[in-house]
């Protein structure tokens, strides 16, 4: 795995920012780390950098331990920050050869390495600017560019797309969409669009604790539900035998589905013994929003 988090935690005084988070990421992956606004996603996401030191637990990135061998494991990572840290006074180009500079990039090697990051960020018309004088979605670009000038194969990115309109966030997505098949990327944000359009697997946390940790796909599918509607009222007490129970209206109701179990067939037998007339059976995958506000709600 390019990155292993174990039992990480975080706490300032009495309160607890992260705790006891792990979780990995691998190569190829685009990894979602949602939570509202004070869920602990930036903290995270500053000790598995080695910006921030955690209370306990343990980073590995490409093998190495964070805290011990920071400055090897920092060779392997490209970082984001929530608040894109720039010069608004250097030239774009400027501003990566410097980049370059203190990320390690032998000095033959600069040149060439700014060039590639100006072509494939979409900077080529931008790059004799002013940092100060672009636009927010151009000024993320840098600092896409930035974080990945000496070719890490992990990627760290903290709201990459915070603040960005329509047109802008469609050109971001598609550049971290084209980085992630040869690198490992963790994306923070609050954002479901993001997540849909964006992610493979997905974390929230609640709290600074984790509350899911599965596929994307996996996790729509666990959350599925069935509407059912039948002609006269059914016996409630029955039909919670199958799962936990809804009541829409007196012939409504929703059933709630557990690890994505289909329970269609089970209805469709217990309304057969029961003498039931089913008039629909509708089985539903909640929004994304729906599923994240349940498992963040009080947070």
């Amino acid at each position: 795995m390019s990155v292993e988090v174990k039992s990480l935690s975080k706490t300032y005084g009495l309160q607890h920012a992260v705790k006891k988070i792990s979780f990995d990421a691998k190569n190829g992956e685009i990894l979602g780390f949602l939570g509202p606004n004070g869920a602990g996603k930036s903290t995270t996401m500053k000790m598995i950098t080695g910006f921030l030191l955690p209370t306990e637990g343990e980073v590995k990135v490409c093998g190495m331990n964070v805290m011990m061998h920071k400055l090897e494991a920092s060779r392997c990572m490209g970082y984001l920050a929530e608040h894109n840290p720039l010069y608004p006074d250097m030239y774009v180009h400027e501003f990566l050869l410097f980049a370059a500079r203190i990320q390690g990039v032998q000095k033959k090697d600069r040149q060439a390495r700014v060039k590639e990051m100006v072509l494939q960020c979409g900077l080529l018309k931008e790059q004799h600017k002013k940092i100060g004088t672009l636009s927010k979605g151009y000024q993320q670009r840098v600092g896409l560019a930035q974080s990945m000038i000496h070719n890490p194969e992990v990627l760290i990115l903290d709201e990459p797309t915070s603040g960005l309109d329509p047109n802008q966030l469609g050109e971001i997505r598609r550049l971290i969409k084209t980085l992630s098949k040869h690198k490992t990327v963790i994306l923070s944000t609050h954002i479901m669009q993001e997540v849909k359009a964006l992610c493979d697997r997905v974390i929230i946390i609640k709290d600074g604790e984790m509350v899911a940790n599965s596929a994307l796909g996996d996790l729509m599918k666990a959350q599925r539900h069935l509407k059912v509607e039948f002609q006269t009222s059914p016996d409630l007490n029955k039909l919670k035998q199958l799962s936990d129970v809804e009541r829409l209206n007196e012939t409504s109701f929703v059933l709630k589905s557990e690890e994505g179990k289909d329970l269609r067939a089970a209805v469709f037998d217990l309304a057969k013994s029961e003498n039931w007339v089913i008039l629909s059976m509708n089985q539903e995958e909640r929004e994304l929003e729906e599923i994240f506000s349940e498992l963040t709600q009080g947070a």
